[in-house]
């Protein structure tokens, strides 16, 4: 028997300390509810656990990126949506201006409404903002953007291209004897005397070939013009007046003054020469509304018969601020496929083509003229609501979409960090009475060497 060495005693409190140590990890997992309180606990899975973690939060954080997204593109939207609205009272005024009922004062009038609702559109655009960010004012820079090319309500192909544009009018389209509207006013393109001469003199080489000069007809013997009673028409007597005709055109010889390309009698019949010109000008007046940088030119052809007649536009300019563009972060990582672009031009009357619009002047072309110009206007407001509406519904998917990876991700990452409550109760209890037991062991392995006492007395 010895006392120095209790050999019992020592194998009870190594275990008993074993069993202390689990029963106090026991508890502080069930107390933390967490499985791995320090590397030492899964060294593996704490890494694996944080990474997940980041990933989580960062997950989160762009969830509210894109809700903020949202939330910005709604505002410009919304502002648009009240910019639509008073391009479309502009379009009712300018169609009201256009009509022939109405006075001077009338058309002073709406141009005052117009004048407003024009103020407004860019106080909209100069002012809406989301969190001190302006939506509709443009980015810092300024560009040069192009008006749309217009036809002026001319009867004519329109080709419209980037930088320019070239109206067409048809071939034969201004010949002797046609109709035509310029400016709102019916013209007829008046015949030269020579034309009408041509008329009678291409006819006169061919036997039976009839022509009519003033309603009295003439039949061709191969060689010259003859009427019932054998009288030679001497086609170089034909003067303005005279209505020659050879069954197929009939044209009417205008006395047009060689200056001025308008008939001495009456202004309604014009030569090809200045219904061209009036086209030019109407050209360049459709063309020129909203610039405010470079002005529109519009440069003619000469009108042949066979070939018409083409003009060249050149787009007037407006200079307007550089597009807004900000991107909203949306991934955990740095990618650069976790951005989303939100492009915003800026929407104000210069960019629209509607500044400085005016529909005050006395014949209401101007107004008719206006109409085009504010349907593109709608048209880029149009086209801008409806990029911020398809990048809405994007963030609403890529919201969607991280909530859910955020959601199995939590539930991988808890497998992995959270504590089994059940199953830690069970070693918990079990550690427990361990501990009691070992307790206990103790206690009799130190009461083992009384015995030696015995030997003592």
């Amino acid at each position: 028997m010895v006392v120095q060495h209790n050999m019992q005693a020592a194998n009870a409190n190594r275990m008993l300390n074993i069993t202390s140590g689990a029963q106090s990890k026991s508890t502080e997992k069930l107390s933390s509810g967490y499985r791995i309180n320090r590397a030492a606990d899964d060294a593996a899975g704490l890494s694996i656990s944080e990474k997940m973690r980041k990933q989580i939060r960062g997950l989160d954080k762009a969830s509210s990126n894109a809700q903020d997204g949202v939330s910005s593109v709604q505002t410009a939207e919304g502002a648009l949506t009240e910019v639509h609205s008073m391009l479309q009272r502009m379009n009712e005024l300018a169609t009201q201006a256009a009509n022939g009922t109405n006075s001077t004062t009338d058309r002073s009038a709406i141009q005052d409404e117009i004048s407003q609702l024009t103020t407004e559109i860019d106080r909209v655009a100069e002012t809406t903002k989301f969190n001190e960010t302006y939506l509709l004012k443009g980015d810092k820079g300024t560009k040069e953007v192009y008006m749309k090319g217009h036809d002026a309500g001319l009867n004519g192909s329109l080709t419209d291209n980037a930088t320019s544009a070239t109206f067409k009018v048809a071939a034969g389209a201004l010949d002797a004897g046609k109709s035509v509207t310029i400016g709102g006013k019916d013209y007829t393109i008046g015949a030269t005397v020579a034309e009408a001469k041509k008329i009678a003199d291409d006819k006169k080489t061919t036997n039976g070939a009839k022509v009519t000069v003033n309603g009295v007809e003439y039949t061709s013997d191969g060689t010259n013009l003859k009427d019932a009673k054998n009288n030679v028409l001497d086609t170089s007597n034909i003067k303005a007046g005279d209505i020659v005709s050879d069954g197929t055109k009939t044209l009417t010889a205008s006395d047009i003054d060689t200056a001025t390309g308008v008939d001495k009698s009456n202004s309604s019949v014009i030569s090809a020469a200045q219904a061209v010109k009036l086209m030019t000008t109407e050209l360049t007046a459709a063309n020129n509304i909203g610039t405010t940088k470079n002005a529109a030119t519009v440069t003619a052809g000469t009108y042949a018969s066979d070939t018409g007649v083409e003009f060249t536009i050149n787009k007037g300019t407006a200079e307007v601020a550089e597009k807004l563009s900000f991107s909203l972060h949306v991934g955990s990582d740095a990618d650069m496929t976790n951005k989303i672009t939100v492009g915003i031009e800026t929407m104000n009357s210069s960019y629209l083509g509607i500044k400085g619009l005016n529909v005050n002047d006395d014949s209401g072309i101007a107004a008719t003229y206006a109409v085009d110009a504010i349907s593109d206007a709608l048209q880029k407001v149009s086209d801008q609501r409806s990029s911020l509406g398809a990048v809405q519904n994007r963030l609403e998917h890529t919201i969607d979409n991280l909530d859910n990876v955020v959601e199995n991700t939590t539930s991988a990452e808890s497998r992995i960090r959270d504590t089994d409550m059940a199953k830690e109760m069970v070693n918990y209890s079990k550690n427990n009475i361990l501990a009691q037991a070992g307790q206990s062991m103790l206690a009799q392995a130190n009461q083992s060497n009384q015995g030696v006492l015995s030997l003592l007395q």
